[in-house]
């Protein structure tokens, strides 16, 4: 066996041992510069899960703490929604920044959105002529020989149509699992009470579901449901974002109302408001208990905003910010650096789309109504880009016509052509309409009176839309008549119309400014005529009128058997022309706007004819609205019977004197009215108050009353006036030539 020896070894190299140490630490140096940036990076940032809770109008407060969220770099993963807190949820994940929003806001007309119809200008003459006879609020439907009530308030029309704008529908619709941004959004199902969250399907529509408070706005009829407010089952849904995206650390921001104190509670709304609330404060109390010691809860003090105070959505907005500051500390180490930051907001940026070409557009769903009764408001030409502007507009028209609970709209690709595709949908409560009016009428001269007036409406009897109107009356004024119109084309242009009706009512016959009679007078009327609507501007009518008058003294002097005007008032029948043109913004207390009435009736059985003129134009002027108002009335041809002869008096038609003292042919009269606008209509509700003043002159070429005063009569009124539930309201005092004074209070349709 061999034996090693050291001798056997060669010579030792000194130099090798540092060369292999050199080396080795060359290398070690190298693999640490390799792994240097691991070890170096820090930790996975936690899973930030956005809690928006609802509140009406303080949800304005969630702009303010997204502000603050992104001050801090904040990066969130998901973010759940309710009611008001789904509005911002959704238009945050559908790309709008806290600053859009703000702006966004602030043009939105809050009072008007929460009135379902267009404008009065934008009304079709018919539906005008509806309002002027019965309260739109009273409306209840007739379905399948069961009457069925209006679902809300509110349907959420505009509402709807303001939501497409937020999160720009009219580019394509929004999908809600199309957002690069998990986003969900709570809603209750008012049939079973169940908590539904919405991850897909319209962005929109669930954002309109979850903020129908019921009884206000209409539910939401989706995928089988009927869908209401989701604050009713979880107002500040935590649960969800934890589910969601498995948030390690959740900021839940709570805006809700506090219950009212018990001297509150009074009357039908702040009960109906204090039990929404009450069953609010238990769920959210159930959410925040599953709050854990690393989340953050912002409650901003929201002070005197209230859940209607949509106006005051900068003023939210801000608190919401500072409460979101006054927590800085524990937010910002969820906070990342400004590299991090933008990478995220990148990689939940939602694609811009530019406006499309409409290559077609369709219109979905109907039943009864023809689907050209829609489209002849449409302006929105194949090829052309969408302006959305118009098409809000058109769309709101459409909705005035009345047959819709609501008109919605979608842009869709279909076979490479992009479709605008319109979903009006006909109310659950048509086809046939009980409406209903009442006035009250009170004056210093006249004493009181009232009329109750009802009317049933069948609509759509064919497929040109064809209308039959029953109504009756009862009170001042008693009777009762049927009406039937028909349009002749599937736009509704030409149309045939007739009416029979009966009426009895009362007229004082005055002389020498004492009462001297009060009759009571029966009037049996038939009309048959053709007509063309001028689309929203109006309408012309020619047909043939017949007329049955009869008068019975009710207490006094039977002084009109003795008046050559009188004529014994048989029946008559003559041509009936009529032009009536109207774009004013309301029916009752316009702002602006004018119209203009004329009427032409000429009797070849009666040898006379009768012209009647009138034009008005209201101007507003700061918080002024200054309006100009005049008359004529009188014969063509012959001498007008006492039966057609113009009327003067009563309120703001020559306010001084009684309603009817003045009678007689050839007559003219001008009103110039002041009006300062003193306050406004609550949410949901159109209309100002008004304090005035009206300045009227007249006179009477040929009067069928002996008066004290002749030639030009003045007066002078000062009212207050505006609109309730049942209508105008109207209370004031006039003073008329040679001191004639009258006060008067008048509640209702005319």
């Amino acid at each position: 066996m061999a034996r090693f020896h050291p001798a056997d070894c060669p010579p030792r190299d000194a130099s090798r041992p540092r060369r292999a140490w050199a080396g080795a630490g060359l290398a070690l140096l190298l693999a640490l510069q390799a792994v240097a940036p691991a070890w170096a990076q820090e930790p996975p940032r936690p899973r930030v899960g956005l809690v928006l809770g609802g509140g009406g109008a303080r949800g304005a407060a969630h702009i303010g703490v997204l502000e603050e969220l992104e001050r801090l770099r904040i990066p969130v993963d998901c973010v759940a929604g309710t009611s008001m807190g789904a509005l911002v949820a959704g238009a945050w994940a559908a790309g709008l920044t806290p600053a859009e929003m703000r702006q966004e806001l602030a043009r939105a007309d809050w009072a008007d959105m929460f009135r379902d119809d267009p404008g009065y200008e934008e009304l079709n003459f018919r539906n005008k002529r509806l309002q002027q006879r019965f309260l739109p609020g009273s409306e209840t439907g007739f379905a399948g020989g069961s009457a069925v009530a209006l679902p809300g308030v509110v349907t959420g029309q505009k509402i709807k149509l303001f939501f497409n704008h937020l999160v720009r529908a009219d580019t394509g619709e929004r999908e809600l699992q199309q957002l690069p941004l998990p986003v969900s959004i709570v809603a209750t199902d008012i049939g079973t009470g169940e908590r539904v969250v919405l991850r897909d399907g319209s962005l929109t529509l669930a954002m309109r579901a979850s903020m129908s408070v019921p009884g206000l706005l209409a539910p939401v009829e989706y995928r089988g449901r009927k869908l209401v407010d989701g604050g009713l089952v979880d107002n500040v849904p935590i649960k969800e974002v934890r589910e969601r995206c498995g948030a390690d650390v959740v900021i839940a921001v709570n805006v809700g109302s506090p219950p009212l104190k018990p001297e509150q509670v009074q009357g039908l709304l702040s009960i109906t408001t204090q039990m929404v609330a009450l069953l609010t404060e238990q769920n959210v109390a159930a959410s925040l208990a599953l709050l854990r010691p690393q989340d953050i809860y912002i409650q901003p003090d929201l002070g005197p905003v209230t859940a209607a105070d949509f106006d005051r959505h900068t003023e939210a907005a801000d608190r919401g910010r500072a409460a979101a500051a006054l927590l800085a500390e524990r937010l910002a180490p969820l906070g990342v650096p400004e590299p991090a930051y933008a990478a995220w907001q990148r990689s939940v940026a939602v694609r811009e789309r530019d406006v499309p070409r409409i290559d077609a557009v369709e219109i979905a769903g109907l039943g009864r109504v023809n689907p050209e009764v829609v489209r002849r408001y449409l302006e929105q030409r194949d090829g052309a880009p969408l302006d959305t502007n118009a098409l809000n507009r058109d769309l709101l028209r459409a909705y005035g016509d009345g047959f819709y609970e609501r008109v919605d709209y979608s842009v869709v690709r279909q076979d490479g052509r992009n479709v605008l595709r319109l979903f009006p949908v006909e109310k659950a409560w048509g086809p046939d309409y009980l409406r209903l009016a009442l006035r009250l009428d009170s004056n210093l001269s006249q004493g009181s009176s009232y009329t109750l007036r009802a009317g049933y409406q069948k609509t759509w009897l064919n497929r040109l839309g064809g209308e039959l109107l029953f109504v009756g009356e009862l009170g001042g004024s008693t009777g009762g008549g049927v009406e039937w119109y028909q349009p002749l084309d599937e736009r509704h242009r030409v149309f045939v119309a007739s009416s029979i009706d009966y009426k009895r009512e009362r007229n004082d016959y005055w002389f020498l400014e004492q009462r001297i009679a009060e009759y009571r007078t029966a009037r049996t009327r038939a009309e048959l005529a053709v007509g063309l609507n001028f689309r929203l501007l109006g309408q012309v009518r020619l047909g043939w009128r017949e007329t049955r008058i009869s008068s019975g003294l009710e207490t006094g002097l039977d002084v009109l058997g003795g008046l050559a005007t009188n004529r014994a008032e048989r029946a008559s029948g003559g041509w009936l022309f009529a032009l009536d043109l109207e774009q004013a913004d309301r029916l009752h207390f316009p702002s602006r706007g004018w119209a203009t009435k004329l009427s032409l009736y000429d009797s070849p059985r009666r040898d006379y004819g009768r012209l009647a003129l009138e034009g008005s134009v209201a101007v507003p002027w700061e918080r002024y609205v200054i309006s100009a108002r005049s008359t004529w009335v009188g014969a063509t041809r012959g001498e007008l019977p006492l039966s057609d002869a113009a009327r003067l008096g009563g309120l703001l038609n020559l306010t001084g004197f009684a309603a009817g003292q003045l009678v007689g042919d050839e007559v003219a009269y001008a009103q110039l009215r002041g009006e300062r606008v003193i306050g406004r209509a609550p949410l949901g509700l159109r209309g100002e108050l008004r304090a005035g003043v009206a300045l009227e002159a007249a006179r009477i070429g040929v009067p069928y009353t002996r008066q004290v005063r002749t030639g030009t009569l003045h007066s002078l009124a000062v009212y207050l006036g505006g609109e309730t539930p049942v209508g105008p309201f109207f209370v004031g005092v006039g003073r008329g030539s040679g001191g004639l004074v009258n006060a008067y209070l008048v509640i209702g349709a005319p």
